[in-house]
């Protein structure tokens, strides 16, 4: 499943030629998040200590393994039940990372933290919450919700492609979580189905901030080269340094790919789509509205300065298109507005979105035996997070009353890999392995990272 965390972050092996190595990083320090807290929310200092000496003490200990939803070669993902405590008794999905295996790659070590540190930095309604965060002598532990509706990449594949109306309402959400991210100095730079999840009611959350650069504003740039191909803005294959306007790029491709069945450019092999990014010619299928015809032109612009979204007024110049006449964003931040897709989920524990080569597993967390270095566990200093949600519940008396459990359905739907080995399966709601529909490119696996 793709989603919020990458288990795996080594490059693929094999490069042929001399392209750039996807996933190449041009800094390699690790960054604070330099964010401040948006909205109403109340400013926390929390730490380790802090934490563990308040009403619980967070720990693996607190979680029953329900289901395996995804492993890869960092660890794997579960779908878990606090078992006491604050919530206890609600669904969550844990990621389990291995600290020996991160702390090696300064790369990993720096994607680790940075995903870290936006999930806890960043709150809003289409991006995946952080519930909890701890780690042990030997492994790192991100509990986040379970988006149980499964991948925005699972129902484009069963339904071929997008009505312009089902494709607007994803879009706008969307639109509102990138213009989120924008405006606390983040770019994501990794859009695709994949990544974006669905929750029980069917509205997205955007997931998986491995590859997000942090503290980007005032027409700073960056030069990293790390995306998923059929997705990349030009700039970014050309390593000319890029700045938010990236996302934009992103957004029209997911645009081309729901209205059409694929992204704007593949070939079959990369340098073959890298060379179409750069020098292909748009070719718009002759169903499109004008609307979204005028939208997907826009979007694709190949110099980001004239790319919609890509001037200061960012989301807001995207949210005038015409293409969203219909949409009231005041009711879309609500969530008032009714989703066109409502997963069919028999229970909170409902797994059948996921791959079921990995539900089917029995759920496993191998023993702590791998302690690394003093030195290399510097690194995950400040690791242990408590969302202040909870401790609001904590502070107010709160306790979850669990659903009663139902038969669950099983079903499954396939992706093929190209960036990382990465993650395979999922931990917010999504799946893995291959498929004819994308046999030419493909992205990432990975979820809950």
């Amino acid at each position: 499943m793709a989603g919020v965390f990458d288990i795996d972050l080594e490059t693929e092996e094999g490069s042929d030629g001399d392209e750039p190595e996807l996933g190449a990083e041009m800094e390699l320090e690790p960054r604070g998040n330099g964010l401040e807290p948006v909205g109403h929310y109340e400013e926390i200092e929390i730490s380790e200590s802090s934490v563990n000496n308040g009403p619980e003490h967070i720990g693996p200990h607190c979680f029953e393994l329900l289901r395996v939803l995804g492993k890869g070669g960092y660890g794997k993902v579960f779908q878990v039940r606090k078992v006491q405590g604050t919530n206890m008794g609600k669904i969550f999905a844990m990621k389990v990372l291995k600290k020996a295996k991160i702390a090696c790659n300064a790369k990993d070590t720096a994607h680790t933290r940075a995903e870290r540190n936006i999930l806890e930095a960043v709150k809003h309604p289409f991006i995946v919450d952080l519930m909890y965060a701890f780690q042990t002598g030997g492994k790192l532990y991100l509990i986040l919700e379970c988006l149980s509706g499964g991948e925005l990449f699972m129902q484009l594949e069963r339904e071929g492609i997008f009505l312009e109306d089902t494709a607007c309402f994803y879009l706008s959400e969307i639109t509102l979580a990138l213009g989120h991210l924008h405006s606390n100095g983040i770019i994501y730079r990794d859009l695709k189905p994949e990544n974006i999840m669905l929750n029980s009611q069917g509205h997205i959350k955007l997931t998986d901030f491995g590859l997000c650069k942090e503290s980007i504003h005032d027409g700073a740039v960056t030069h990293t080269f790390c995306g998923t191909i059929e997705y990349m803005a030009p700039e970014i294959l050309v390593r000319s340094g890029h700045n938010r306007a990236v996302d934009w790029w992103s957004l029209g491709a997911l645009m081309y790919d729901m209205l059409t069945g694929s992204p704007p450019f593949t070939a079959e092999n990369r340098k073959k789509t890298i060379d179409k990014i750069l020098k292909g010619k748009l070719v718009l299928p002759p169903y499109l509205t004008p609307d979204a015809r005028d939208l997907l032109k826009k979007f694709l612009k190949r110099n980001p300065s004239q790319r919609v979204g890509g001037g200061p007024g960012d989301a807001a110049d995207v949210q005038k298109q015409p293409f969203f006449r219909h949409i009231n964003w005041d009711d879309l931040l609500a969530r008032k507005l009714d989703p066109p897709f409502k997963p069919c989920l028999q229970s909170e524990e409902d797994v059948s979105q996921f791959d079921t080569r990995f539900t089917r597993q029995t759920p496993v967390d191998s023993p702590d035996d791998a302690a690394i270095s003093e030195s290399a566990n510097q690194a995950f200093l400040g690791f242990t997070y408590v969302a202040p949600s909870v401790l609001e519940s904590i502070k107010e008396g709160f306790s979850f009353q669990p659903k009663v459990r139902s038969p669950r359905r099983l079903n499954s739907s396939p992706r093929t890999p190209v960036r990382y080995r990465g993650l395979q399966g999922g931990a917010a709601g999504g799946n893995g392995a291959g498929t004819a529909r994308r046999a030419a490119g493909g992205g990432l696996l990975r979820w809950g990272g």
